[in-house]
């Protein structure tokens, strides 16, 4: 719920900062009927206006991805989330602007021109650019509008060409910004809008700089590292987990159990969001007395399906992180609940692994009990390791297996059996926790965690 309520919260912010300098309720309740559709058009124009580039600056600004956003909506891949729907938002906004300007033709053609308001004073250095601004606006909002398309309908873009073609969102920005600033009126530019403006139109461009110089991803970070080991898991390239071990610069602070990384093999390709699954320290060092770190990758796509055959030994690859905030642990008085499907173990291994004798644990862990879902367990790579884990964990960890091959799913009774008040962790496919999402909205006493490693 922390998205919903941090877009409406933002979206509530613009709007009470418009209507303190706009006072729309005084001006239009003493209209007469022809001027009070004229006021109503311009009033609809500057707030959804205020809406989108104030949606847009904020998706700017969350593309950084700086580590402190991740306390307050709990976890980077929520970052993404708000990311994602604050640029809807914007795109929605934007579509009323387009709207609220076009009506001027048909407010024309019944009430005629006579109420029509005389053009708002604008900034003086912008009086000679507002031709310009209208024209960057609007080639900004269709290449917007079929940005947020790409984003949705993904069968029409596959991800790589996709993330290209995002890359032209700064710029889009960039011209919504001046946009903005050459065609927002002088009575918008009081206190309190003239102050959030100035500054959301500064930290968005910024970003929007710094985005297009390539320095998302290149702070304090960001790690190069080298790549120790990799072993597949399994007989079939290109369908079972690859296991890469990479060894850590100094730089690297550590992680704690549940953490993801970014990591980018291929400077073309890009940043990929892995689990961590390992402890802190439970894989060793290497030879130089590096630290370690586990990565277990499953193919689900061109470039991961790939890997198995692209990855050696002594090969460099850039870890940007830890991220994320999945560490299995809730309120005491709850019982922890891990629901894990295919690859989606992987934190749940690291998990355990901080479990193990002579690990150094973190305080206050509670015992738990973990759902694992396989598709078929006797051919499945990580079972006997999950299963050696479970039995040594400290506090306990029960394990649970679901074998799709025998028919053995699991069920929303499964859960129910450990009580009414649970914390449950999941992570697996999308379905796994819609599935469990829906039969938790008709469970008062259960609350849902998981991270949502969509990032499109």
């Amino acid at each position: 719920m922390r998205v919903p309520v941090a877009l409406g919260i933002w979206g509530l912010l613009l709007t009470l900062a418009w209507v303190a300098v706009a006072g729309p309720f005084a001006e239009v309740t003493s209209s007469t009927e022809p001027a009070l559709w004229w006021q109503l058009r311009q009033h609809a124009l500057y707030l959804s206006g205020v809406w989108s580039i104030g949606m847009m600056s904020l998706v700017m600004v969350l593309s950084l991805r700086r580590p402190w956003m991740e306390r307050p909506l709990g976890g980077m891949d929520q970052v993404y989330r708000l990311h994602k729907w604050a640029g809807i938002a914007a795109a929605v906004a934007a579509v009323l602007h387009w709207g609220a300007k076009e009506s001027s033709g048909w407010i024309k053609d019944i009430w005629g021109t006579a109420a029509r308001p005389a053009r708002d004073a604008v900034l003086s250095w912008a009086v000679d650019w507002r031709g310009v601004a209208k024209d960057f606006g609007e080639w900004a909002f269709y290449a917007l509008l079929v940005l947020v398309i790409l984003t949705l309908w993904q069968r029409l873009l596959p991800y790589k060409p996709w993330r290209r073609v995002h890359r032209v969102m700064p710029v889009l920005y960039v011209l919504l910004a001046f946009h903005s600033l050459a065609l927002m009126p002088l009575s918008l530019w009081q206190l309190p809008m003239g102050a959030l403006m100035a500054v959301l139109l500064t930290l968005g461009t910024a970003a929007a700089l710094w985005s297009l110089a390539g320095r998302i991803g290149k702070g304090g970070n960001s790690h190069k590292a080298q790549v120790h080991a990799v072993q597949l898991l399994g007989a079939e390239a290109g369908q079972d987990p690859l296991e890469v071990l990479c060894a850590m610069p100094a730089s690297w602070k550590g992680h704690h159990p549940g953490q993801f990384v970014f990591a980018s093999f291929d400077g073309l390709e890009g940043p990929h969001p892995f689990t961590i699954a390992s402890a802190p320290g439970s894989c060793g060092a290497a030879p130089d007395g590096r630290a370690l770190l586990r990565l277990v990758i499953k193919p689900l796509g061109d470039y991961t399906r790939a890997l198995h055959a692209a990855l050696q030994p002594g090969q460099q690859v850039r870890i940007e992180g830890p991220y994320g905030q999945f560490d299995g642990q809730g309120a005491c008085a709850r019982t922890q609940v891990w629901v894990a499907g295919g690859v989606g173990i992987t934190p749940f291994l690291a998990l355990l692994e901080a479990r193990q004798k002579g690990v150094i644990k973190p305080e206050n862990l509670q015992p738990a009990h973990l759902h694992y879902c396989t598709r078929n367990a006797a051919q499945d790579p990580l079972l006997a390791r999950l299963q050696s884990l479970c039995a040594s964990a400290q506090p306990a960890v029960t394990l649970q297996v679901h074998d799709a091959a025998q028919g053995q799913y699991l069920r929303p009774a499964h859960l129910l059996e450990h009580g009414a008040a649970l914390d449950i962790w999941v992570c697996g496919p999308a379905g796994l926790g819609q599935v469990i999402h829906r039969q938790a909205r008709q469970q008062r006493g259960w609350h849902v965690h998981q991270e949502a490693f969509q990032m499109r």
